[in-house]
């Protein structure tokens, strides 16, 4: 049996004061890091995702550009461009705990880790596989969005998923509760880190 943590999208555009901040964002990041202190020896392999979209692009329809008004479903406000300050992780969060970056939304839509490549180019599928994974615990921004797609994704991969539910953060209270219920029927198991 390996065991990962997955930490998705931590970053400054998802934490207060980011261009889509979701409330309790940053006492996320610090507490994935606290967890992490004590905690990183349960874990085979630690990998972080972050979108990571293309400047002066919609990223295949995702980020709605000015003039034009972003619905909130399936387009965004412009968020997490590559190599800007809310693109980096949040402060809060120690990324040298971190084994494997992932990158995703390279000009497409991606929610999910399962659509990202770490360093080398390589799909997270393969890198996942490569360290032989059977286990994953999920933490990270945003439980309605993010989150539920990356743990519904490892489930479907045939993997056994933990859900953090003090190490998440949803964009409201009713979608995010949906979220831990819809993950839960699907067959995560919800625990307090």
């Amino acid at each position: 049996m390996t065991t990962a943590l997955l930490i998705i999208d931590v970053q400054n555009d998802f934490t207060e004061g980011g261009a889509l901040g979701v409330t309790g964002g940053d006492a996320v990041a610090r507490g994935i890091t606290a967890y992490l202190r004590t905690h990183k020896s349960d874990y085979d392999v630690v990998f972080a995702s972050r979108d990571w979209h293309t400047a002066n692009s919609t990223n295949g329809g995702h980020i709605a550009l000015p003039p034009d008004k972003p619905d909130y479903v399936n387009t965004w406000p412009v968020h997490c461009i590559a190599g800007t300050p809310g693109a980096d992780y949040d402060p809060g969060l120690d990324a040298s705990l971190v084994d494997v970056h992932i990158r995703k939304g390279q000009n497409v839509p991606a929610y999910s880790i399962f659509e990202g490549t770490d360093d080398s180019g390589r799909s997270f599928p393969q890198t996942l596989d490569a360290h032989h994974v059977t286990d994953v615990d999920v933490a990270g921004i945003a439980t309605d969005y993010c989150v539920r797609a990356s743990a519904l994704d490892a489930l479907r991969s045939g993997r056994r998923v933990r859900v953090l539910t003090d190490l998440v953060a949803g964009v409201a209270p009713r979608t995010f509760q949906t979220a831990l219920e819809e993950l839960a029927k699907a067959g995560a198991t919800l625990v307090r880190s």
